[in-house]
C-alpha cells in the first residue's frame, strides 16, 4: 500500500509539474523601452521564449529606440518580432569592420540584428547600423530559411543587408532598404516584392554570391530604385562570387543607374558565369539597349517563371505544409 501511495503521489507531482511548466510557456510578449511591457529589451524577450515551440510566438515591440545588438538563435523558430510602427520602432547599433577588429571576416560580426532561426517574421521595424560611411557595417544578417520581413526598414551604408545561407529562402515585402556599396549581398534565394531600394552613393546595389546550381538568386519584383540627391553613377550589381544571379522585373529604375547597368568584380572573370537579367523595367535608368553585353533581357515566357511559388519551391525535394510559408 505504501508503495502504491508513493507512486500515486509521484504521479500527481509530475502532472502538477508538467502543468506548471506548460503554464510558463508564453506565446505573446510585449517589449517597451519605457517599462510598460513584459521586458524593456528585445533580447531579454527572445531569451525568455521557448525553444522549438509548437506554435508561433509573437513579441510585440512598442515604439521606441532599442539600442542593442540582437540575435535570434537557431532554436528560436516560429518567432515574430512585430513593431508598433516601422518608422518609430527602431533597433539600432553601430558596429563596423574596424571596430570589431576580428580579422578579415570582421564584417560578419557587425550586425545589428542577426537571424539564425527558421520561420522568422519581422513586421513594422527599423533595423539600422549607424556606424556611418566607415566601411562594412551590417544592419540585418539573415541565415534562417523561410524568413519574412514585411513593412520593415533596413538602413546603413556599406553591406546593409546580408542574406546568408546556401539554399535559404527569404522574402522582403513592402520594405525600404538603403545603403552605399554592395548594400544587398549574400548567397540566399531572396524575393524583394514591392520594395524601395535606395542608393546613398555612387556604387553597387547588389553583390550576390549565388551558389552554382541554384535556380534563383535575387529577384526584385515591382520595386522602385531611388537615390539620394547627387547620386548619379550607380550599378544594379556586381558578382561577389561566380554564378551570381540577379533579376529585376517590372521595376521603376531611377536615373542614378548607369546605362550599362551592371559591372564585373574587379580583376575577375565572374561576368562569364553571372546571370544578370531584366524584364519590362521602366524609368530613366531602364536602358535595355545599352546594358553590358553579358546581361540579358528575359522573354515573356522566361519572365513567367518568376513567381513566389516557383522561386521558393524550385529545387525543393519534399512537399510540406510550409510550401506557402511566405503567405503566413
Amino acid at each position: 500500500m505504501t508503495s502504491l501511495k508513493s507512486l500515486t503521489l509521484l504521479g500527481l507531482f509530475l502532472l502538477l509539474f508538467a502543468g506548471m511548466t506548460a503554464a510558463q510557456d508564453r506565446y505573446e510578449m510585449v517589449v517597451a523601452a519605457d517599462g510598460t511591457g513584459d521586458f524593456t529589451t528585445i533580447q531579454a524577450a527572445i531569451d525568455a521564449t521557448k525553444a522549438f515551440p509548437d506554435k508561433r510566438i509573437t513579441i510585440f515591440i512598442k515604439n521606441g529606440v532599442y539600442r542593442e545588438k540582437v540575435r535570434v538563435y537557431s532554436w528560436n523558430t516560429l518567432l515574430t518580432l512585430k513593431g508598433e510602427s516601422a518608422e518609430k520602432t527602431i533597433i539600432t547599433w553601430d558596429d563596423h569592420f574596424s571596430k570589431i577588429n576580428l580579422g578579415r571576416n570582421s564584417t560578419f560580426h557587425t550586425y545589428t540584428l542577426k537571424v539564425e532561426a527558421n520561420d522568422f517574421i519581422a513586421e513594422n521595424l527599423t533595423i539600422e547600423n549607424t556606424a556611418g560611411p566607415v566601411g562594412q557595417a551590417v544592419a540585418l544578417h539573415v541565415e534562417g530559411d523561410r524568413c519574412q520581413f514585411r513593412n520593415c526598414r533596413m538602413t546603413g551604408h556599406q553591406d546593409t543587408l546580408y542574406t546568408a545561407g546556401e539554399g535559404r529562402r527569404q522574402y522582403f515585402k513592402d520594405c525600404f532598404i538603403e545603403g552605399t556599396t554592395d548594400f544587398i549581398f549574400g548567397e540566399a534565394t531572396v524575393l524583394f516584392d514591392n520594395c524601395i531600394i535606395n542608393s546613398k552613393s555612387n556604387s553597387y546595389v547588389t553583390a550576390a554570391s549565388t551558389p552554382q546550381g541554384m535556380p534563383f538568386g535575387y529577384v526584385f519584383l515591382n520595386c522602385r530604385l531611388t537615390a539620394d540627391e547627387g547620386v548619379d553613377k550607380a550599378y544594379l550589381g556586381r558578382p561577389w562570387r561566380d554564378f551570381a544571379k540577379v533579376v529585376f522585373i517590372r521595376c521603376e529604375i531611377g536615373p542614378h543607374i548607369l546605362p550599362q547597368g551592371w559591372a564585373n568584380w574587379s580583376k575577375t572573370d565572374r561576368d562569364r558565369t553571372a546571370f544578370y537579367a531584366e524584364y519590362e523595367n521602366t524609368g530613366p535608368g531602364a536602358n535595355p539597349s545599352q546594358r553590358v553585353v553579358w546581361s540579358r533581357q528575359l522573354t515573356k515566357k522566361e519572365a513567367k517563371r518568376y513567381t513566389a511559388e516557383t522561386i521558393f519551391n524550385a529545387g525543393q525535394n519534399t512537399i510540406s505544409t510550409n510550401d506557402n510559408w511566405w503567405k503566413e
